[in-house]
Parts: C-alpha cells; sequence; structure tokens
C-alpha cells in the first residue's frame, strides 16, 4: 500500500490559549472567589489562562472575546469596571483585539472604544486614548515542549545537532529532533533544542541561553507564531534546504509557524522482543528485531475515553480488518481504529472495537484473536520521540526550587526528567545534574540521590500520563506545592501533562 500523505492535525483548542502580561509584568487574573478580574498574579496558571475566541479577524486586527478555563467570559461594564460573567446582548465581552510590531497586543471595548488597562494591580476599561499602559503581551499558555509546523512548506522543524543547525524540511513529526522547549524569561523567548542546544540570532546553535537566543514572539489567534529579534529581523525558513534562520524579507508568510504540543510517538514491542512495524501492504508484525521508521506510532487518545487510535508513520492508521488482521490502512473517523486500551505494570493490552484482544499469530502478524489477554496480548511500550520528560500538574510544572530541598509541583519553568528505560514501561528517572530521583518515607522526591529507582509510567490521553512510584502509590501534585507518592487511587492531581 502506497503512503498517504501526512494530514497536519490542527491544534486542540488548549493549545490555542494564552496568558496575557500587563506592563507591570503581572497576568490578567480570574479571581473566582471574588467575582473580579485582576492583574497581580506573577506567574502563568489556569486562573491566568485565556481562551481567545475570533468572530472576525484581519490582518492586523480581529474582534474576539476572552473566555476564562472556567467558562466564564471577561466583561467591560458601562462604568469602566471589568467583570466576568456571561455576555447580555451580542456586543457585551467583544474586543477588538489590535497586534503591534512590538509584540504586544490592545483589547479596545466594542461597545464602549475603551481600552482595557492595569495599574499593576486592578483592571479597567476607562481610557480610549491609547498609551503603553494599555499594551499587553501575550504568552502561549500550551505545555513547554512544542513542535514547529510551517503552513507554507507543510514541514516541520528539525534541530541538527551534528551541523548546528535548524531546518523546516520534516514531513512526519515522528523524531525526537523536532521537539523544543519554548522558555520564557524577562519577556522574551528561547527555543532549545532536545539536545540542550539553543537556536540563536546568528544561525547556529548556542549552548546556552544568552542575548544573541533570545527572541520576541509575535502571537495570532489559533495558534500562529512569529520569532523576532525587536529590530525588524524575523526567522523564517530559508534557501532551498529551508535553514531556519534570520532575515529581514519573508515571503508569503513564511516567518508564520503553528505552534503545537509536541506529539506523543511510541514503540510496541511483542513478548518476544520484537518491535511490531507496518511492512508491505499494510500489514502489520512482530517482524523487526531493530526499532525503524515504520515501528513508530503517534499515540492519539482522548482523555474523556479509554480508547486509543495508533497513527503509523505512513499515515494511515491501525485497524481491524476481516480475518481479524490488523492492517495500517485506517482512516481517523473509522470505527475499527479505535482500540480500548488496558494497563497491567507499564505494559497496554489493546482491545478491538468487537471484543477481542491483539496479540501475535504463529505467522508474526498483529491480529485480534483472543477473548481473554495473556501474556502475547501484553506489549511493551516506550517513547520514541523524547528521552526526556516535562511535567506539568494542576499546580504548575515539576521541577527545583532554590528555597526547598524537595522537588515541587508548582513551578513556572520546569525541570527536565531524563528517562533510562530499564525494561518496558519502567524507567529511571534521573535528574538534570545526573542524580537520580530518591523518595523520602514521607513519600516526598529529593533530586540527589544516588541509586536508579523504578518509576512505572502508564498512559493515559495522547499527552497525559500518571507515574507509579517505587513506593507503590501514584505521583500527585499537592496544593502546598510539594511533589507526593501517597495516592492508592488515581485522581486528577495524579494526571501529568507531558
Amino acid at each position: 500500500m502506497d503512503e498517504t500523505e501526512w494530514i497536519h492535525r490542527h491544534p486542540k483548542a488548549e493549545d490555542l490559549r494564552v496568558g496575557l502580561i500587563s506592563w507591570a509584568g503581572t497576568y490578567l487574573t480570574f479571581e473566582a472567589c471574588k467575582n473580579t478580574v485582576t492583574a497581580t498574579a506573577k506567574s502563568l496558571g489556569r486562573r491566568q489562562t485565556w481562551e481567545i475566541l475570533v468572530s472576525n479577524e484581519h490582518e492586523t486586527q480581529a474582534v474576539v472575546r476572552l473566555k476564562s478555563v472556567q467558562g466564564l467570559y471577561l466583561l467591560c461594564e458601562c462604568d469602566g469596571t471589568v467583570c466576568y460573567g456571561r455576555p447580555r446582548t451580542s456586543h457585551h465581552g467583544c474586543f477588538l483585539l489590535r497586534f503591534h510590531r512590538n509584540s504586544k497586543w490592545t483589547l479596545q471595548c466594542l461597545i464602549s472604544g475603551r481600552y482595557l488597562e492595569s495599574n499593576g494591580k486592578d483592571v479597567f476599561c476607562t481610557s480610549r486614548v491609547l498609551s503603553a499602559y494599555h499594551m499587553w503581551t501575550p504568552r502561549p499558555a500550551l505545555h513547554v515542549h512544542v513542535i514547529l509546523y510551517s503552513p507554507i512548506h507543510r514541514c516541520y522543524a528539525r534541530a541538527d545537532p551534528t551541523m548546528g543547525r535548524i531546518w523546516v524540511d520534516a514531513a512526519v513529526p515522528c523524531l525526537e529532533e523536532c521537539g523544543f522547549l519554548l522558555h520564557f524569561r524577562d519577556g522574551c523567548y528561547h527555543l532549545e533544542t532536545s539536545t540542550h542546544h539553543f537556536l540563536s540570532r546568528v544561525d547556529r546553535l548556542f549552548s546556552q541561553p544568552s542575548s544573541q537566543t533570545a527572541f520576541h514572539m509575535q502571537v495570532r489567534p489559533g495558534g500562529l507564531v512569529a520569532l523576532c529579534d525587536g529590530e525588524g529581523g524575523m526567522l523564517y525558513p530559508q534557501g532551498t534546504h529551508l535553514l531556519l534562520g534570520m532575515g529581514c524579507n519573508p515571503v508569503r508568510g513564511e516567518e508564520w509557524f503553528i505552534l503545537q504540543h509536541c506529539p506523543t510517538w511510541v514503540s510496541l514491542r511483542s513478548k518476544t522482543g520484537r518491535f511490531i512495524s507496518v511492512i508491505y501492504d499494510g500489514e502489520v508484525r512482530a517482524a523487526s528485531e531493530r526499532l525503524n521508521p515504520m515501528s513508530l506510532f503517534q499515540f492519539e487518545c482522548d482523555s474523556e475515553s479509554p480508547t486509543v487510535q495508533l497513527r503509523s508513520a505512513n499515515g494511515y492508521y491501525l485497524s481491524q480488518r476481516r480475518h481479524r488482521a490488523v492492517m495500517a490502512d485506517g482512516h481517523p473517523l473509522e470505527s475499527d481504529t479505535f482500540f480500548q486500551m488496558h494497563w497491567n505494570c507499564g505494559r497496554i493490552i489493546l482491545q478491538s472495537c468487537r471484543g477481542r484482544f491483539l496479540g501475535i499469530a504463529p505467522n508474526s502478524l498483529l491480529m485480534a484473536n483472543a477473548i481473554l489477554p495473556g501474556p502475547n496480548e501484553e506489549f511493551g511500550i516506550l517513547f520514541a520521540n523524547r528521552s526526556f520528560l516535562v511535567l506539568r500538574g494542576r499546580y504548575g510544572y515539576v521541577g527545583s526550587s532554590s528555597g526547598h530541598d524537595l522537588i515541587q509541583c508548582n513551578q513556572d519553568q520546569p525541570d527536565r526528567i531524563h528517562l533510562l528505560p530499564c525494561q518496558p514501561g519502567i524507567y529511571h528517572f534521573q535528574a538534570q545534574g545526573g542524580s537520580f530521583w530518591s523518595i523520602t518515607s514521607f513519600g516526598t522526591f529529593r533530586p540527589w540521590g544516588k541509586f536508579a529507582l523504578n518509576f512505572c509510567i502508564e498512559l493515559h490521553g495522547s499527552n497525559l500520563l500518571t507515574v507509579l512510584a517505587p513506593n507503590g502509590f501514584y505521583m500527585r501534585a499537592d496544593q502546598s506545592g510539594t511533589l507526593l507518592a501517597d495516592s492508592e487511587d488515581i485522581t486528577r492531581e495524579c494526571i501529568w501533562e507531558f
């Protein structure tokens, strides 16, 4: 079977949300208990996250509403006060959003013509004369592990550590080199590759962040972003090989990328240790002893449902076909491409929509034969496009803090957790300095252990997972800010975005 063209998926709604930073460096905040909107928060959290709903957009402006994650809207009243609630008329809560060259936004109430502003604490709409106090800096609120897709060239950015360059030439984002960490520091962005290097303004990668790796970001509703130096230079693909470099003359919107959460690609291994691979004519077999591009599958899963779709690098989905054979020829809306997933100590069991469990037949074909699952129906699963995790929970990112010796779960800037696989689904967690995660008798963690411990990872969404800690409890985010492993059941505090 021929490969189909890889179809880029539009960003999810949660990937399109932003935080809005005032001139004072504080975030526009939804105060649920006070029924008000303020700008006092110093970091980006759930209450500082807004969805931009566009009703009409042009090149430099758009008519929008701002919706909080709680489902209520930012509203400007006749007296200039700003609150939240549900719009009473068709124009109530509508703002004229203007995009400025300095990467700032202004929001002008469509009814009164007054601008949204803050004094560093309160938020109001009283002035019709534009000033610096009305400027807001948008910060994408999606997880920091991202990919960059060029809609003009229909390719993804890819870091090349051997040449110290970034190219926009990857047709399928299945490689670890297509993932980047987007750091936000002092109002600027730093783009870090999977090998700990930073994109710079001089067409080569730097080993440390500096003024040469700092970029301003222009943000548009819909996930579009452009990186610039603030002096007229823009980053865009250049030359026949599409080198990502600084220039002043992008054409046809080459400078715009769609910013998305880095997808999850996995490999599956049978009990004999062979990789599940797509081979000739869409057949799926446990035939390869080595990992190859046709052994990679994008893990697509709705967190509200225990079903998963596995998308092959050929663009098709695994699907149960006639005679219970599983083929890589499915399309996204076919019911036969959905498999219910069960977990057993880090190993995954897949059940077809017709009730049979997937296993390996004697001729090595992947088949939906078994009525009850056994060892032949259990598959080892390993991350294929990431050698590290960045975890975000309900209160922030997992990371170290200078004021605590325990690992925290409420950080604005995350730490990488390097993954050392020891068996399918089981990993050692290594801190950034090379030491291992250790666990205390209280279920807390420190990042300077001498011995490697086993952590069991299970996927619960396209970019969601749980971690079973060495003490037998699930790792969870605690409201105090301390990371704990003390939960017997999977609660929402145990679900981690990665």
